[in-house]
């Protein structure tokens, strides 16, 4: 007799691929990590056994095996000997890589998970903007005055205003030298950049109040004050992401 969880996996799980992927093992991989986040198979629960997923997936054993690897490295689950294929909890997930994030970010109707987003970049950039106020030649400072200037007039075409926007922010973790903390951040961003949850809501107003804040932080990075940079830096992404966020809750993890 078919197990129950493996007759509705073959039943109603079938992956709707419109053409067959050419990379087989990373297309299981990334339908895995989104039904292992939606918790169609929860953590402390085993993975089907390969049987199953062979079947499911219409591929050889040698690709889900490649999967299950590539889940392991990303902290999905555990292969235990005799136990099989275990989910493992979300604080072992790796936050970082692309699949997770953007399938715990989808899943999130709470938007906690882009709060811890904002507060992660709130932390490192206000620190690099810190650095960068030290550290800023007159080359750096005369490109962020440009950007700020440029936005000034590109208030009513909020995606060339994003555009600058992005390159403002770069601009400053480039000054400060810390190239961990910026591929951090750009790493993080590259994942929410074209979704509406994050990027919210575009008016006009929102981008001429927006460019006051990148204003401010550009004069005191000018100003080679560190502290006025790192809190000009920390209440800009702050306000900017309350604006964009609306009503969703309270964002009570961006308290400090």
């Amino acid at each position: 007799m078919t197990p129950p969880q493996e007759t509705a996996l073959n039943n109603s799980a079938t992956p709707a691929w419109v053409h067959r992927p050419a990379n087989l093992a990373r297309a299981v991989t990334a339908e895995l990590v989104e039904r292992i986040v939606r918790g169609v198979h929860p953590s402390g629960t085993s993975l089907p056994p390969e049987p199953v997923l062979c079947e499911t997936f219409s591929v050889s054993r040698t690709v889900v095996r490649e999967a299950v690897k590539i889940l392991q490295e990303k902290g999905l689950v555990q292969v235990r000997q005799g136990a099989g294929t275990m989910v493992t909890p979300p604080s072992n997930w790796d936050m970082l890589d692309e699949l997770v994030l953007a399938a715990t970010i989808a899943e999130d109707d709470s938007l906690a998970i882009l709060d811890d987003l904002v507060v992660t970049r709130r932390v490192l950039e206000s620190d690099m903007a810190n650095v960068a106020a030290r550290l800023a030649d007159d080359d750096t400072i005369d490109r962020l005055r440009a950007l700020v200037d440029r936005m000034d007039e590109l208030v009513d075409d909020h995606v060339t205003y994003h555009e600058h926007d992005r390159a403002f922010h770069d601009q400053v973790m480039q000054a400060s030298g810390n190239r961990i903390a910026r591929g951090v951040v750009r790493a993080l961003e590259s994942q929410v950049i074209n979704t509406a949850r994050y990027m919210g809501r575009t008016e006009r107003s929102l981008c001429v109040a927006s460019n006051k804040g990148h204003r401010r932080i550009y004069e005191r990075i000018a100003a080679h004050d560190q502290d006025g940079a790192a809190e000009a830096m920390f209440t800009h992404i702050t306000e900017a992401w309350l604006v964009r966020r609306g009503g969703s809750g309270k964002p009570v993890r961006l308290q400090r």
